[in-house]
């Protein structure tokens, strides 16, 4: 594993440094408006664009050679945070310009993500995979840990053009890194050799790939429903604590978020598991609906704070499973494709889950679980109190009992059941050898 370890290391280095940038861009946007809407402004335009840019970066991650996409995408995002510090270094920033960055680093890492994603099962042994999708879950614990720590200790020394400067030098470590390694080229499948294709049918393999497969396409419809309870429940968790605590707990409880995430991450990355995926995908997902239910039950930082903690701990292992499944069923020469059309029907419903679950609260369930007295409501009260920041608690509770409730279905159903025994593997005991210095050759374009 070694030429994934070092690929892995530059992109851990280069994730704490966009971290820090992110950090410090809330603050610079909360201290100009004083407002939550530019915060979910800023959510969205850094998570839309990387949807919709996901089937034209799954062809260029198949067309293209792999490690030449990651360079491209890491000095993109490069250009467009060099872009806020001249910006902001003339004094023309605006919360405005945050957006179009955001949007810009999210197009990037929309480009990046499946070429990264295709490359590991030609870096790692099939028996391997689960460890290391579990160091890439790491790898996102680590920037939900140390990036707010280390901007909140900078940020008052060096401002936000120190931090930028710092995030500049992330992305040299990680281009470095790229430069260090080669990875391999996993050809053309046979009945694609020779043929010309066309952009707009390479965009559609994807789609038609999974369709072909019932029980992938089963199991990505229902992480889109995972993803719409969990994103649409957890975006509010900041408002569910600052409902009754200062924004110090909040920070509290978001550290204990992460290393929820970190601890999950260590054990998906350190245990492979057992010898069926779909298990651990299915009872760790519903264990992160138990998380999320005990979260909502108490206005409590103790009791949310180990409701996020089992949520967290529960994400990375059902996240590792499911990337080794897909890269053990998917051919190496054509995950680029797959795995961008994969990554936006899972991803589809989080937009949607952002734009309504802010109005879902405001004008519903906080009016509504104020002062609840008979019926109903008192009932569930009774469950979840009443007053300010109880209603969002009730919409943990009925988000979590659905995840739950969403993941029994999944489990009767057959062609995701059984996804490991219906669909053979495509991968080799050991990955082709991929070695600094070594020239393999490129896919044609």
């Amino acid at each position: 594993m070694r030429s994934f370890l070092v690929v892995w290391f530059g992109q851990v280095i280069s994730l704490i440094g966009s971290g820090l940038t992110t950090f410090a861009m809330a603050v610079w946007i909360f201290e100009r408006t004083g407002q939550a809407t530019p915060f979910a402004l800023a959510a969205l335009s850094g998570t839309l664009p990387r949807i919709l840019i996901s089937p034209v970066a799954g062809v260029l991650a198949d067309r293209i050679n792999r490690r030449r996409v990651m360079i491209l995408a890491d000095t993109g995002s490069a250009l467009a945070t060099l872009a806020a510090l001249f910006l902001l270094r003339g004094g023309e920033l605006q919360v405005w310009h945050i957006y179009a960055i955001s949007a810009a680093g999210a197009i990037f890492n929309g480009l990046q993500e499946p070429a990264y994603a295709a490359s590991i099962s030609l870096l790692v042994p099939k028996a391997e995979l689960g460890r290391a999708n579990g160091l890439v879950q790491l790898s996102q614990a680590m920037e939900l840990l140390v990036s707010p720590i280390l901007a909140g200790a900078l940020f008052g020394s060096l401002g936000l053009q120190g931090i930028i400067r710092i995030d500049l030098l992330t992305f040299l470590f990680a281009v470095a890194t790229l430069v260090a390694v080669r990875i391999p080229d996993p050809g053309r499948p046979s009945e694609e050799t020779g043929q010309r294709r066309s952009m707009w049918s390479d965009a559609t393999f994807g789609w038609r790939y999974l369709r072909a497969r019932p029980g992938l396409i089963r199991l990505l419809l229902y992480f889109a429903l995972v993803n719409y309870l969990l994103n649409g429940a957890g975006v509010l968790a900041g408002p569910l604590v600052l409902s009754f605590a200062t924004p110090a707990t909040l920070g509290v409880v978001e550290t204990v978020m992460g290393f929820g995430m970190l601890v999950g991450s260590i054990a998906a990355s350190a245990w492979r598991g057992p010898s069926r995926k779909i298990d651990v995908i299915l009872g760790a997902i519903a264990l992160a609906g138990a998380g999320l239910a005990v979260a909502g039950l108490q206005a409590s930082p103790v009791v949310i704070g180990a409701g996020l903690f089992l949520l967290l701990f529960a994400v990375p292992p059902a996240s590792a499973a499911s990337q080794a499944i897909f890269q053990s069923k998917v051919e190496p020469a054509v995950q680029g494709r797959v795995f961008s059309i994969r990554s936006m029907i899972a991803r589809s419903m989080t937009p949607l889950a952002f734009l309504t679950a802010g109005p879902v609260a405001d004008r519903l369930f906080e009016p509504m679980m104020q002062n609840p007295q008979t019926g109903v409501l008192a009932a569930l009260s009774g469950i979840v109190g009443s007053g300010a920041g109880r209603g969002i608690g009730l919409m943990f509770v009925l988000a979590g009992g659905l995840l739950v409730l969403v993941t029994g279905v999944a489990l009767r159903d057959p062609r995701i059941r059984r996804i490991e025994e219906e669909l053979p593997d495509v991968l080799p005991a050991e990955p082709a050898q991929a070695t600094a210095g070594r020239r393999v050759p490129e896919a044609a374009v």
